[in-house]
Protein backbone atom coordinates (compact mmCIF):
# COMPACT_ATOMS: atom_id res chain seq x y z
CA UNK A 1 0.00 0.00 0.00
CA UNK A 2 1.38 3.43 -0.95
CA UNK A 3 1.76 6.14 1.66
CA UNK A 4 -1.40 8.11 2.34
CA UNK A 5 -0.18 11.66 1.74
CA UNK A 6 -1.87 14.01 4.24
CA UNK A 7 -1.81 17.79 3.93
CA UNK A 8 -2.43 19.15 7.44
CA UNK A 9 -3.42 22.82 7.49
CA UNK A 10 -2.59 24.51 10.81
CA UNK A 11 -3.68 27.88 12.18
CA UNK A 12 -0.90 27.73 14.78
CA UNK A 13 -3.28 27.20 17.70
CA UNK A 14 -2.33 24.06 19.70
CA UNK A 15 -5.95 23.42 20.72
CA UNK A 16 -6.77 23.07 17.02
CA UNK A 17 -3.80 21.50 15.28
CA UNK A 18 -3.40 18.91 18.04
CA UNK A 19 -6.88 17.64 17.10
CA UNK A 20 -5.79 17.30 13.48
CA UNK A 21 -2.60 15.56 14.56
CA UNK A 22 -4.74 13.12 16.53
CA UNK A 23 -6.69 12.27 13.38
CA UNK A 24 -3.44 11.82 11.46
CA UNK A 25 -2.17 9.48 14.18
CA UNK A 26 -5.36 7.42 13.90
CA UNK A 27 -4.96 7.20 10.11
CA UNK A 28 -1.42 5.91 10.63
CA UNK A 29 -2.89 2.87 12.40
CA UNK A 30 -4.39 1.80 9.08
CA UNK A 31 -1.25 1.92 6.95
CA UNK A 32 1.76 4.04 6.02
CA UNK A 33 1.19 7.78 5.96
CA UNK A 34 3.21 10.91 5.32
CA UNK A 35 2.10 14.21 6.80
CA UNK A 36 2.99 17.63 5.49
CA UNK A 37 1.98 20.42 7.87
CA UNK A 38 1.32 23.81 6.27
CA UNK A 39 0.86 26.87 8.49
CA UNK A 40 -1.86 29.15 7.17
CA UNK A 41 -2.87 32.55 8.50
CA UNK A 42 -6.02 34.23 7.33
CA UNK A 43 -5.51 37.77 6.14
CA UNK A 44 -7.30 40.02 8.67
CA UNK A 45 -9.10 42.16 6.08
CA UNK A 46 -11.11 39.22 4.72
CA UNK A 47 -13.37 37.52 7.32
CA UNK A 48 -13.84 33.76 7.18
CA UNK A 49 -17.55 34.25 6.47
CA UNK A 50 -16.66 36.08 3.26
CA UNK A 51 -14.30 33.28 2.24
CA UNK A 52 -16.98 30.68 2.96
CA UNK A 53 -19.46 32.73 0.94
CA UNK A 54 -17.05 32.94 -2.00
CA UNK A 55 -16.74 29.15 -2.04
CA UNK A 56 -20.51 28.70 -1.81
CA UNK A 57 -21.09 30.80 -4.96
CA UNK A 58 -18.46 28.94 -6.95
CA UNK A 59 -15.41 31.16 -6.64
CA UNK A 60 -12.14 29.60 -7.73
CA UNK A 61 -10.57 27.71 -4.80
CA UNK A 62 -7.16 28.99 -5.90
CA UNK A 63 -8.49 32.55 -5.64
CA UNK A 64 -9.81 31.90 -2.12
CA UNK A 65 -6.45 30.51 -1.04
CA UNK A 66 -4.56 33.44 -2.52
CA UNK A 67 -6.85 36.25 -1.31
CA UNK A 68 -7.73 34.76 2.05
CA UNK A 69 -4.41 33.23 3.10
CA UNK A 70 -1.73 34.37 0.66
CA UNK A 71 -1.17 30.74 -0.31
CA UNK A 72 -0.62 29.45 -3.81
CA UNK A 73 -2.20 26.07 -4.52
CA UNK A 74 0.92 25.16 -6.48
CA UNK A 75 2.98 25.23 -3.26
CA UNK A 76 0.80 22.58 -1.62
CA UNK A 77 2.29 19.74 -3.63
CA UNK A 78 0.49 16.44 -4.02
CA UNK A 79 -1.84 15.07 -1.38
CA UNK A 80 -4.41 12.31 -0.97
CA UNK A 81 -6.23 14.03 1.88
CA UNK A 82 -6.61 17.53 3.32
CA UNK A 83 -6.98 17.71 7.10
CA UNK A 84 -7.49 20.61 9.51
CA UNK A 85 -9.21 21.79 12.69
CA UNK A 86 -10.57 25.17 13.76
CA UNK A 87 -12.92 27.59 12.02
CA UNK A 88 -10.13 29.77 10.60
CA UNK A 89 -8.91 26.80 8.56
CA UNK A 90 -12.33 25.75 7.23
CA UNK A 91 -12.39 27.82 4.00
CA UNK A 92 -8.77 26.86 3.31
CA UNK A 93 -9.61 23.20 3.90
CA UNK A 94 -12.48 23.27 1.40
CA UNK A 95 -10.50 25.30 -1.14
CA UNK A 96 -7.41 23.08 -0.92
CA UNK A 97 -9.47 19.91 -1.32
CA UNK A 98 -11.18 21.36 -4.39
CA UNK A 99 -7.94 22.59 -5.90
CA UNK A 100 -6.19 19.25 -5.37
CA UNK A 101 -9.23 17.12 -6.18
CA UNK A 102 -8.98 15.02 -3.00
CA UNK A 103 -11.21 14.25 0.03
CA UNK A 104 -10.96 16.29 3.20
CA UNK A 105 -11.50 15.88 6.94
CA UNK A 106 -12.35 18.76 9.23
CA UNK A 107 -12.44 18.73 13.06
CA UNK A 108 -15.00 21.20 14.36
CA UNK A 109 -18.36 22.72 13.46
CA UNK A 110 -19.32 23.56 9.87
CA UNK A 111 -21.35 26.68 10.64
CA UNK A 112 -22.84 27.65 7.26
CA UNK A 113 -20.70 25.31 5.14
CA UNK A 114 -22.78 22.52 3.54
CA UNK A 115 -21.77 18.96 4.53
CA UNK A 116 -21.07 18.04 0.90
CA UNK A 117 -18.03 20.35 1.00
CA UNK A 118 -16.35 18.07 3.58
CA UNK A 119 -15.85 14.32 3.12
CA UNK A 120 -15.89 13.77 6.91
CA UNK A 121 -16.51 16.07 9.86
CA UNK A 122 -15.17 14.86 13.20
CA UNK A 123 -16.98 16.46 16.12
CA UNK A 124 -17.24 15.85 19.84
CA UNK A 125 -20.78 17.16 20.11
CA UNK A 126 -23.67 14.72 20.24
CA UNK A 127 -26.15 17.20 18.76
CA UNK A 128 -24.45 16.70 15.37
CA UNK A 129 -24.59 12.90 15.44
CA UNK A 130 -27.45 12.70 12.93
CA UNK A 131 -26.00 15.09 10.39
CA UNK A 132 -24.62 13.81 7.08
CA UNK A 133 -20.90 13.05 6.99
CA UNK A 134 -20.48 13.70 10.73
CA UNK A 135 -18.63 11.41 13.13
CA UNK A 136 -18.94 11.95 16.90
CA UNK A 137 -15.84 10.94 18.86
CA UNK A 138 -13.69 11.78 21.85
CA UNK A 139 -11.61 14.86 21.07
CA UNK A 140 -8.78 13.41 18.95
CA UNK A 141 -5.31 13.18 20.43
CA UNK A 142 -2.09 11.80 18.97
CA UNK A 143 -1.20 10.28 22.34
CA UNK A 144 -1.00 6.47 22.13
CA UNK A 145 -1.82 4.83 25.48
CA UNK A 146 -0.01 1.66 24.40
CA UNK A 147 3.20 3.65 23.87
CA UNK A 148 2.78 5.12 27.37
CA UNK A 149 2.76 1.63 28.84
CA UNK A 150 -0.82 2.07 30.01
CA UNK A 151 -2.53 -1.27 30.67
CA UNK A 152 -5.80 -1.97 28.86
CA UNK A 153 -7.51 -2.93 32.13
CA UNK A 154 -7.17 -0.32 34.85
CA UNK A 155 -8.08 -1.35 38.40
CA UNK A 156 -10.71 0.60 40.30
CA UNK A 157 -9.17 2.98 42.79
CA UNK A 158 -10.84 4.07 46.01
CA UNK A 159 -10.18 4.23 49.73
CA UNK A 160 -9.90 0.43 49.59
CA UNK A 161 -7.37 0.51 46.72
CA UNK A 162 -5.35 3.67 47.00
CA UNK A 163 -3.32 5.04 44.08
CA UNK A 164 0.40 5.33 44.62
CA UNK A 165 0.76 8.31 42.28
CA UNK A 166 -1.88 10.86 41.30
CA UNK A 167 -1.37 13.28 38.44
CA UNK A 168 -2.70 16.82 38.72
CA UNK A 169 -3.20 19.03 35.65
CA UNK A 170 -3.70 22.67 36.64
CA UNK A 171 -5.24 25.13 34.21
CA UNK A 172 -6.56 28.56 35.08
CA UNK A 173 -9.05 31.29 34.30
CA UNK A 174 -10.63 31.30 30.86
CA UNK A 175 -13.63 32.98 29.27
CA UNK A 176 -16.23 31.05 31.28
CA UNK A 177 -14.09 29.96 34.25
CA UNK A 178 -12.90 32.06 37.15
CA UNK A 179 -11.08 30.60 40.16
CA UNK A 180 -11.24 32.44 43.45
CA UNK A 181 -8.10 32.64 45.58
CA UNK A 182 -9.69 30.53 48.30
CA UNK A 183 -10.50 27.79 45.76
CA UNK A 184 -6.84 27.50 44.79
CA UNK A 185 -6.00 27.30 48.50
CA UNK A 186 -8.58 24.54 48.91
CA UNK A 187 -7.00 22.57 46.09
CA UNK A 188 -3.50 22.91 47.55
CA UNK A 189 -4.76 21.87 50.98
CA UNK A 190 -6.51 18.84 49.48
CA UNK A 191 -3.24 17.63 47.94
CA UNK A 192 -1.64 17.48 51.36
CA UNK A 193 -4.72 15.95 52.97
CA UNK A 194 -4.92 13.10 50.45
CA UNK A 195 -1.21 12.38 50.81
CA UNK A 196 -1.56 12.27 54.59
CA UNK A 197 -4.63 10.01 54.45
CA UNK A 198 -3.64 7.65 51.61
CA UNK A 199 0.11 7.98 51.22
CA UNK A 200 -0.50 9.07 47.61
CA UNK A 201 2.17 11.28 46.07
CA UNK A 202 1.43 13.88 43.42
CA UNK A 203 2.82 14.49 39.95
CA UNK A 204 1.81 18.06 39.10
CA UNK A 205 1.86 20.03 35.87
CA UNK A 206 0.79 23.63 35.36
CA UNK A 207 -0.24 25.10 31.99
CA UNK A 208 0.04 28.33 30.04
CA UNK A 209 -3.17 29.58 31.77
CA UNK A 210 -1.95 28.94 35.31
CA UNK A 211 -1.57 32.20 37.21
CA UNK A 212 1.87 32.92 38.65
CA UNK A 213 0.73 32.89 42.34
CA UNK A 214 -0.77 29.43 41.83
CA UNK A 215 2.44 28.14 40.27
CA UNK A 216 4.43 29.60 43.14
CA UNK A 217 2.14 27.95 45.72
CA UNK A 218 2.63 24.58 44.03
CA UNK A 219 6.39 25.19 43.89
CA UNK A 220 6.41 25.69 47.67
CA UNK A 221 4.32 22.56 48.23
CA UNK A 222 6.65 20.57 45.97
CA UNK A 223 9.45 21.05 48.49
CA UNK A 224 7.70 18.38 50.58
CA UNK A 225 8.65 15.19 48.73
CA UNK A 226 6.22 13.18 50.86
CA UNK A 227 3.44 15.05 49.09
CA UNK A 228 4.82 15.93 45.62
CA UNK A 229 6.94 13.42 43.72
CA UNK A 230 7.45 15.70 40.71
CA UNK A 231 6.46 19.21 39.66
CA UNK A 232 6.47 20.22 35.98
CA UNK A 233 6.36 24.01 35.77
CA UNK A 234 5.00 25.02 32.35
CA UNK A 235 6.89 28.32 32.51
CA UNK A 236 10.15 26.43 32.17
CA UNK A 237 9.16 23.07 30.70
CA UNK A 238 6.81 24.32 27.96
CA UNK A 239 4.34 22.03 26.16
CA UNK A 240 4.72 18.30 25.48
CA UNK A 241 5.24 17.07 29.06
CA UNK A 242 1.94 15.25 29.61
CA UNK A 243 3.03 11.83 28.27
CA UNK A 244 5.67 11.63 31.00
CA UNK A 245 3.10 12.48 33.65
CA UNK A 246 0.46 10.10 32.27
CA UNK A 247 2.90 7.19 32.09
CA UNK A 248 3.65 7.47 35.82
CA UNK A 249 0.20 8.25 37.20
CA UNK A 250 -2.43 5.84 38.51
CA UNK A 251 -5.18 8.48 38.37
CA UNK A 252 -5.58 12.04 37.12
CA UNK A 253 -7.13 15.12 38.72
CA UNK A 254 -7.74 17.91 36.23
CA UNK A 255 -9.17 21.41 36.50
CA UNK A 256 -12.23 21.52 34.26
CA UNK A 257 -11.38 24.69 32.37
CA UNK A 258 -9.60 22.58 29.73
CA UNK A 259 -11.65 20.11 27.74
CA UNK A 260 -8.45 19.04 26.00
CA UNK A 261 -6.72 18.08 29.26
CA UNK A 262 -9.74 16.05 30.36
CA UNK A 263 -9.98 14.31 27.01
CA UNK A 264 -6.27 13.48 26.80
CA UNK A 265 -6.29 11.98 30.29
CA UNK A 266 -9.32 9.85 29.38
CA UNK A 267 -7.65 8.79 26.11
CA UNK A 268 -4.61 7.71 28.14
CA UNK A 269 -6.91 5.15 29.85
CA UNK A 270 -6.67 6.82 33.24
CA UNK A 271 -9.39 7.33 35.86
CA UNK A 272 -10.13 11.06 35.78
CA UNK A 273 -11.62 13.43 38.35
CA UNK A 274 -12.41 16.97 37.22
CA UNK A 275 -12.57 19.85 39.68
CA UNK A 276 -14.29 23.16 38.99
CA UNK A 277 -14.70 26.58 40.63
CA UNK A 278 -18.06 27.92 41.70
CA UNK A 279 -17.97 30.56 38.98
CA UNK A 280 -18.00 28.63 35.73
CA UNK A 281 -20.25 27.64 32.86
CA UNK A 282 -20.12 25.85 29.51
CA UNK A 283 -21.37 26.64 26.07
CA UNK A 284 -24.32 24.34 25.24
CA UNK A 285 -22.30 22.03 22.97
CA UNK A 286 -19.51 21.76 25.52
CA UNK A 287 -22.00 20.99 28.31
CA UNK A 288 -23.31 18.12 26.19
CA UNK A 289 -19.76 16.84 25.64
CA UNK A 290 -19.01 16.86 29.36
CA UNK A 291 -22.28 15.01 30.01
CA UNK A 292 -21.30 12.40 27.41
CA UNK A 293 -17.97 11.83 29.20
CA UNK A 294 -19.84 11.38 32.49
CA UNK A 295 -22.41 9.02 30.97
CA UNK A 296 -19.58 6.78 29.77
CA UNK A 297 -18.21 6.74 33.36
CA UNK A 298 -14.80 7.84 32.08
CA UNK A 299 -14.68 10.64 34.63
CA UNK A 300 -16.42 12.27 37.56
CA UNK A 301 -16.48 15.95 38.49
CA UNK A 302 -16.47 17.73 41.85
CA UNK A 303 -16.79 21.40 42.86
CA UNK A 304 -13.62 22.65 44.54
CA UNK A 305 -15.79 23.78 47.45
CA UNK A 306 -16.76 20.15 48.10
CA UNK A 307 -13.36 18.54 47.53
CA UNK A 308 -12.44 16.37 50.51
CA UNK A 309 -10.79 12.98 50.88
CA UNK A 310 -14.24 11.44 51.41
CA UNK A 311 -15.97 13.03 48.40
CA UNK A 312 -12.92 12.30 46.26
CA UNK A 313 -12.92 8.63 47.27
CA UNK A 314 -16.62 8.30 46.41
CA UNK A 315 -16.23 9.93 43.01
CA UNK A 316 -13.11 7.94 42.14
CA UNK A 317 -14.82 4.63 42.94
CA UNK A 318 -17.48 5.41 40.29
CA UNK A 319 -15.01 5.93 37.42
CA UNK A 320 -14.58 3.21 34.79
CA UNK A 321 -11.66 4.23 32.57
CA UNK A 322 -11.70 3.78 28.81
CA UNK A 323 -10.45 0.29 28.00
CA UNK A 324 -9.87 0.50 24.24
CA UNK A 325 -7.19 2.40 22.39
CA UNK A 326 -8.94 5.56 21.23
CA UNK A 327 -6.73 5.74 18.12
CA UNK A 328 -7.81 2.28 16.97
CA UNK A 329 -11.46 3.18 17.53
CA UNK A 330 -11.19 6.41 15.54
CA UNK A 331 -9.24 4.68 12.77
CA UNK A 332 -11.93 2.04 12.36
CA UNK A 333 -14.65 4.69 12.19
CA UNK A 334 -12.77 6.71 9.54
CA UNK A 335 -12.10 3.61 7.45
CA UNK A 336 -15.80 2.77 7.49
CA UNK A 337 -16.76 6.30 6.41
CA UNK A 338 -13.97 6.87 3.86
CA UNK A 339 -13.01 3.46 2.46
CA UNK A 340 -11.71 5.07 -0.75
CA UNK A 341 -8.65 6.36 1.14
CA UNK A 342 -7.41 2.85 1.80
CA UNK A 343 -7.78 1.11 -1.55
CA UNK A 344 -4.47 -0.14 -2.91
Amino acid sequence: MNDLKILLLSDGRPGHYHLAEGVAAALARLGPTSVRELRIDRRPLIPTRILRRMLSVGASPRLVLRLGYGVSASTMGGADLVLSAGGETLPANVAAARALGVPNIFCGSLRDVPPEDIALVITSYQRFAGRPRHLVALKPSAMDPDALGRPANIPSFSDANRPQFAGLLIGGDSGLFHYAEEEWRALIEFLGALSAAWGTRWLISTSRRTAQPVGEAVFELAKDKNVVADFIDYRWAGPGTLPKLFSRSDIIVCTEDSSTMLSEAIAARLPVIGVAPRQHSFKPEEAEYRQWLLQNDWCRCLPLSELTVGTFAGALADVRPMSENHLNHLAAEIKERLPQLFRT
